[in-house]
């Protein structure tokens, strides 16, 4: 019996531990099924999936949405600044008037206020890193060494241009409620912003303005990269004297102001030697260890920002402005060299794509229009005095430094106006000077001040090139339109005495009859060098110089011994005139120039800038010839030919009694080939002369023609020159070959390789080729042969026949007609006004 109970008893207990494991097992599985649910509501509240507590995942979220708001206000903003620059291109306008006008608009929109405001320490983190690269590049662009040389046009221009602002914003802004307190301190750093010129922004300017290449451009250039240097110097200097107080520096206990500013400046000593010392020789070992052509090193290239980092940083150690202390760091940094350049690349597209535009957002921002005081004059008269002294300050320094330097006043006015251009720091100083004292209105009218210094920059520049265009010569001369019975003035140019002979025997072809018969001006070409410059002396009593170099005489003489052989041998029809081009490679087309509008000459001859070997080969040229060859055919008021001497030199004597030699003309059309044909009818008339004229005409009937028909974008033009050409054509024909002067053949070709395949049939058959060198609309007989030309100012025809496929007793002229008065459109131009 007992033994059944406890038998009883053992099953119960046995039933009642298997319960209780039960139990405890769905307990466990329900405890952790509610462990996941809750992991799994976690994670959708906390997006990264981090298993935090709700306070710590409450502060990512809100961190996240913030960042996705400013990521989103961003890309808001690159899209306007972008699309709202695109609309004002065709209005010439930079590219700094549509960011800032954007940074207004959207920094005042009521509904971002709240969000802008709570971003503010972000955006001033952002905004000061970002002027520390600014500054740090425009010291790295700058030349210190420019204070200690003798001072160029550009930079007396900008010292004028700083002097005269300057002394009248001193005399003026002290004493006016500018600023509730500092006010010495805040006048002196207004003066300073007043007097200085925004160079990265007045360089893009005026390169997108097209006037870059034109003497004045070259010259505002130089003049706001002086005063961006000396204003900024200027204000790093100031600020150590009296420092005062912004957002991101700690201002000084009147007490310890002196102490601190000794510190200060002894420091920044230490700084600058210690910068201008070192950094050429780790920059020289960086460079050599990283010669072009080869990827940089990463461990150096992280070596060379961590000691720029390194001496930049030194600045809030004592208590000086990171940002100045950047700029002075970049002055003395050497600017040639790999990692320099790498530096400047890397900073300026990081400052173009993702610092501009939260910069205007930020100045929008912090220029809220609901504080600017609207309906009181005090804004107002506050904002148009600080435009106006900087317009009238600057305009008056320039007028009167270009009067001591000889320029006209309306290039003055205009060299000033566009000297007052302001930029990213001038914003920067406007908007932290709430932060220094100055008062709200007074912060929002100087950012307002700003933009104004920009708008007019696009009309002036238009004046600048109308102007140029007043000044180029009326008397622009072309062949075509040459009076028959006027005299032909021809500039031939030569070299040296191997280009006599083939000028020579130009001279004996171009004569044509005796009456009017032509001027000749021999010209040589020589580049003006130390030595022949120390043989030169002024005349006395009159304003020229005489060349006194034994090889220069030597040549000279030769020179004008066989020319006047020449001319007193066949004087009938011929003048020939001596001169001179002694200069630089640089001033040389200009003076050629010069002498073309004096003499009023209609055609220059230019030697090609290779000259032939013994072997018939041309050699690799002089490219300083080449450079004024260029320019010259941009430039000159008159036409221009390049006469490729390939054996016309070589002929002794051209007759007159018998044909001795053989000439072609080839015609495609425009308005080059046909000022080739205006001279050609002086050739025509040369009794020694077999000329032939050969006319290109379209294969209308060729398949590939029609498939191309349609390639031209103005058809209009294309008609206009075709009937030009005909025109030209039937009077050339009427006059010349109609009367049996010339022999004429036509090849019907329908494309460029047939053209080429054309030229190459003349090899041999002539002495001396005559092409256009191309202008006017493209032809689909030479469509293509501008992509592999080795010489472009040739033209494609010039640069086929000149070039080695070719046998070395052909010469080659090519010629190309004067560019219409009007023309004159930037960029591409180099022009002079001053």
């Amino acid at each position: 019996m007992i033994s059944k109970m406890k038998q009883k008893t053992k099953k119960v207990f046995l039933g009642t531990k298997i319960l209780s494991l039960v139990i405890e097992k769905v307990t466990k599985k329900k405890e952790r099924k509610q462990a996941k649910t809750g992991m799994a509501n976690e994670t959708k509240k906390n997006p990264f999936g981090l298993t935090l507590g709700g306070q710590c995942g409450d502060k990512l979220t809100a961190i996240f949405q913030r960042f996705s708001k400013f990521l989103a206000l961003f890309i808001c903003m690159v899209l306007l600044c972008n699309g709202s620059h695109y609309l004002v291109k065709p209005y010439s306008q930079p590219r700094i008037t549509t960011d800032m006008f954007m940074g207004l608009f959207i920094g005042n929109l009521w509904f971002l206020h709240e969000f802008l405001d709570k971003s503010l320490k972000t955006f001033r983190f952002i905004i000061d890193f970002g002027m520390m690269c600014y500054m740090f590049v425009l010291g790295i662009e700058m030349n210190p060494y420019v204070l200690f040389k003798k001072p160029s046009q550009d930079a007396i221009v900008a010292y004028a241009g700083i002097f005269f602002p300057l002394i009248i914003a001193c005399s003026i802004i002290p004493f006016l409620d500018y600023s509730a307190d500092n006010k010495i301190e805040f006048g002196l750093a207004l003066c300073t912003a007043l007097s200085s010129t925004a160079s990265p922004v007045l360089t893009r300017l005026i390169t997108s303005l097209k006037i870059g290449k034109s003497d004045i451009g070259r010259l505002v250039i130089g003049a706001g990269m002086h005063s961006d240097f000396i204003c900024t110097l200027i204000l790093s200097i100031g600020y150590i004297a009296m420092p005062f107080p912004s957002y991101n520096l700690k201002g000084f206990e009147e007490e310890n102001r002196h102490k601190r500013s000794i510190e200060m400046g002894c420091a920044l000593l230490i700084q600058t030697v210690f910068t201008a010392n070192v950094s050429p020789i780790f920059m020289k070992w960086v460079n050599n260890e990283n010669p072009e052509g080869r990827p940089m090193k990463a461990s150096h290239l992280i070596l060379s920002i961590a000691f720029m980092a390194l001496v930049c940083g030194w600045a809030p150690a004592y208590g000086y402005s990171p940002i100045l202390s950047a700029f002075m760091t970049g002055i003395c940094l050497p600017r040639e060299g790999r990692v320099s350049k790498w530096v400047i690349s890397k900073i300026n597209y990081m400052l173009t794509t993702i610092f501009c535009p939260i910069f205007f957002l930020w100045m929008g921002f912090e220029a809220n229009f609901r504080e600017f005081k609207v309906g009181q004059l005090a804004p107002w008269a506050r904002l148009l005095l600080v435009f106006v002294i900087a317009v009238v300050g600057k305009v008056v320094g320039v007028i009167i430094s270009g009067a001591i330097l000889g320029f006209h006043w309306p290039e003055s006015v205009a060299i000033g106006l566009l000297l007052i251009t302001k930029g990213h720091y001038q914003i920067y100083m406007a908007v932290a000077a709430k932060q220094c004292g100055a008062t709200t209105t007074t912060s929002i009218g100087m950012v307002i001040a700003i933009l104004f210094t920009v708008l007019h920059a696009p009309s002036v520049v238009a004046r600048i090139i109308k102007r140029a265009r007043k000044r180029v010569p009326i008397h622009r001369m072309a062949l075509q339109l040459l009076d028959p019975s006027d005299e032909l003035n021809i500039l031939l140019c030569v070299h040296g005495l191997q280009n006599v002979p083939a000028a020579i025997n130009f001279m004996e072809i171009s004569r044509g009859a005796v009456k009017p018969g032509i001027m000749v001006y021999v010209t040589e070409m020589i580049e003006l060098t130390d030595q022949i410059a120390a043989t030169l002396k002024q005349v006395e009593g009159a304003d020229t110089m005489t060349v006194n170099d034994k090889e220069v005489l030597e040549m000279r003489e030769q020179i004008t011994a066989s020319v006047q052989s020449y001319a007193q041998e066949n004087s009938d029809g011929i003048t020939v005139r001596r001169m001179l081009a002694l200069s630089t490679f640089s001033s040389m087309p200009q003076d050629l120039c010069t002498l073309a509008e004096d003499f009023m000459i209609a055609l220059i001859i230019l030697p090609f800038h290779k000259s032939q070997r013994g072997d018939g080969t041309l050699d690799s040229g002089n490219s300083g010839f080449r450079y004024v060859n260029r320019k010259v055919m941009r430039n000159a008021p008159c036409s221009v030919g390049i006469f490729v001497d390939r054996g016309l030199g070589t002929i002794e004597k051209i007759s007159r009694s018998y044909v001795s030699l053989n000439v072609a003309v080839i015609f495609i059309g425009g308005k080059d080939d046909r000022e080739a044909l205006a001279y050609t009818g002086r050739v025509a008339r040369h009794p020694g002369v077999k000329l032939t004229v050969i006319r290109f005409l379209v294969d209308s009937s060729s398949d590939y023609t029609s498939r191309i028909a349609g390639y031209r974008v103005n058809n209009s033009e294309q008609e206009e020159e075709m009937r030009r050409d005909d025109e030209c054509f039937a009077h050339f024909y009427e006059r010349h070959v109609a009367a049996g002067h010339l022999s004429y053949m036509e090849k019907h070709l329908a494309n460029s390789a047939e053209t080429y395949t054309t030229l190459r049939s003349f090899d041999g058959q002539y002495a001396l080729i005559i092409v256009g060198r191309g202008g006017g609309v493209n032809s689909i007989l030479t469509m293509g042969m501008n992509d592999w030309q080795q010489c472009p100012e040739l033209g494609p025809i010039g640069d086929v026949l000149s070039g080695p496929a070719f046998l070395a007793k052909t010469s080659v002229l090519i010629i190309q007609q004067h560019n219409l008065k009007g023309e004159l459109d930037g960029l591409d131009d180099d022009f002079s006004v001053m």
